[in-house]
């Protein structure tokens, strides 16, 4: 569904999709819920917001593959 996004990324673009990290925060919040979840302690509002995480990190690790595979193709 998102392939003609990517096909429309630009090198730099692409390359800046490719070096993307989280914050320092936001990894820590992460980790947080990830072990308030694995511990059975996390509460509903909790989860619904680990959820979202975990699937945004899916779709941008998956367009940052996509990205990578650009650039190295490029080059």
């Amino acid at each position: 569904m998102l392939d003609p996004v990517t096909e429309a990324f630009t090198p730099k673009v692409a390359t800046t999709l490719a070096g993307l990290k989280l914050s320092g925060a936001a990894q820590e919040r992460i980790d947080l819920l990830a072990e308030k979840c694995n511990e059975g302690s996390i509460t509903p509002a909790e989860h619904s917001e680990y959820e979202s995480y975990v699937h945004a990190l899916d779709l941008i690790s998956i367009r940052q593959a996509k990205a990578g595979a650009m650039i190295s193709v490029g080059q």
